[in-house]
């Protein structure tokens, strides 16, 4: 299993750990559930299947997440938004829609951002650590995680998106 570590927004602990708070491992489809767009419409992430799609969980108040918020925008986003088998959502860990909305629209991203109150898809997931990235591939399959963000892991992230598409 690849693991790459770096900032995270809350405790210091070791790769062990990191690897211990993921629910979803690498090689597994990921579950089913519901999710709420940035309208409040209803959406299954059953209809993600046969795209290649990065999951990535944030808050905004943390500060590696702000460091990753951009770069998911400019440099995934911006070179794959016009590719029909890709899909980038970016769920507000325990946000509200109202405060997500509000996020995006202070910050003018273009991605999917999504509330997830109550942390309802992050632990279907993983139990803790943010920012965090799962990378499914068009089965629907687990194949890369990041937690925390450094730059080599976003240029290992960019890659691994390259090498799917």
């Amino acid at each position: 299993m690849v693991l790459l570590v770096s900032f995270l927004a809350n405790a210091q602990t070791d790769g062990d750990a990191y690897e211990k708070s993921s629910v979803l491992k690498i090689g597994e489809i990921i579950p089913s559930f519901n999710y709420i767009d940035s309208k409040g419409d209803t959406k299954k992430s059953d209809d993600l299947k046969g795209k290649v799609v990065l999951i990535n969980f944030f808050a905004t108040w943390c500060g590696p997440c702000m460091v990753e918020m951009p770069l998911l925008q400019k440099q995934i986003w911006d070179k794959y938004k016009d590719n029909s088998d890709f899909k980038l959502i970016s769920f507000g860990r325990d946000h509200s829609l109202a405060e997500v909305n509000e996020f995006v629209k202070k910050n003018r991203f273009e991605f999917a951002i999504c509330p997830d109150k109550g942390k309802l898809i992050y632990n279907k997931f993983a139990t803790q650590y943010i920012p965090r990235n799962y990378l499914i591939d068009k089965t629907g399959k687990v194949v890369y995680i990041s937690v925390g963000f450094s730059e080599q892991e976003f240029e290992v992230l960019k890659e691994k998106i390259k090498s799917l598409m």
